[in-house]
């Protein structure tokens, strides 16, 4: 239990996030607020609408009546409507995220600047002190947006999963339990090597300053006398790839794990989704469902499963961003 407090504890840098978006732009921030709310709900419209369009074309062609055909035709318009709408909130959230980018980047750099104006020179002289200077000037211009970015999309998806478990449930129960199960290995995969990657980057601040440093003195002219006149050249380069191979070599070690255990706890989502194809065709087989509602339902469930992929990928990022912040 105190594992656990501890590992959600990460989250409690969330709502300073929020609030130093908030007060940075609250326009921008109710902009993308709303339009995270209406791009979770239009998803499940347009599948369902889906639905309506092939039981009205079914009936259409049983009937041969001019009023099912011009219900169906209707339909295919107002599904049209919805997925226009859609793109356009999709598009809207892109525009206000890189104005909010800009903006927020600036301020939270003005911040830094700020406070590296009321430190003594002996705090610069603190080699422990200066590894965090550099490791704030480096994430938190992007951290914040990049955690208030997740947690709008979490809510999102959020918005999303509820609509597909709605219309997913009047299937199976079941199959919403199926939907959840198999997202959780990758996830806990994910969030993991979200954790490593994080003590790798604190780790070798004092390397990545090393490397800066060696590359100041190598290719600044204030310094290019004496490096040529003591004929230090190939030794400071030799150093600095050094670093590079070793930083190299614990990135790949880390990307290759990361990688080989993604695709293996992927491939859970997988399974579970051609199962449910073959249940939900089953069903419609022995008559149990309709055309229609076999179309919405696989539909909903292989959306279902992105929403929650991204559910969980929003969490595992969000557990990142908290721990640099």
């Amino acid at each position: 239990m105190q594992a656990l407090r501890s590992y959600f504890g990460v989250f409690r840098y969330s709502g300073r996030a929020l609030s130093l978006v908030w007060s940075t732009s609250r326009s921008l921030t109710i902009g993308m607020a709303l339009l995270s709310l209406v791009s979770g709900v239009l998803p499940g419209a347009i599948a369902y609408v889906g639905k309506l369009i092939i039981d009205a074309v079914i009936a259409a062609a049983a009937s041969s009546q001019a009023a099912d055909r011009q219900a169906a035709i209707w339909l295919v318009a107002a599904e049209m409507g919805l997925v226009v709408f859609w793109a356009l909130a999709q598009r809207g959230q892109t525009v206000l995220r890189s104005l909010l980018r800009a903006v927020l980047g600036h301020r939270v750099n003005v911040m830094i600047l700020e406070k590296a104006l009321t430190l003594e020179l002996v705090h610069f002289e603190d080699s422990e002190l200066y590894d965090k200077m550099t490791r704030a000037r480096r994430e938190a211009s992007s951290r914040p947006l990049s955690l208030v970015g997740r947690t709008f999309g979490f809510a999102q998806d959020m918005i999303s999963l509820v609509t597909y478990g709605a219309l997913l449930i009047a299937f199976s129960g079941w199959a919403v339990v199926i939907l959840v199960l198999a997202a959780l290995p990758a996830f806990i995969a994910e969030t993991r090597y979200s954790g490593e990657a994080f003590r790798l980057f604190g780790w070798r601040t004092p390397e990545s300053r090393e490397q800066n440093y060696l590359e100041t003195v190598i290719a600044r002219e204030d310094h290019a006398k004496e490096v040529q006149l003591f004929g230090l050249g190939p030794r400071l380069l030799g150093r600095y790839e050094g670093i590079f191979k070793k930083l190299y070599a614990e990135d790949r070690n880390l990307t290759l794990r990361r990688g080989v255990w993604g695709y293996v706890f992927g491939l859970f989502s997988t399974l579970a989704f051609y199962g449910a194809y073959a249940w939900i065709a089953l069903s419609a087989i022995e008559g149990v469902i309709g055309l229609g509602d076999m179309t919405m339902y696989i539909m909903v469930f292989k959306q279902g499963q992105t929403a929650l992929s991204s559910v969980l990928s929003s969490v595992g990022g969000m557990y990142e961003d908290n721990l640099y912040l």
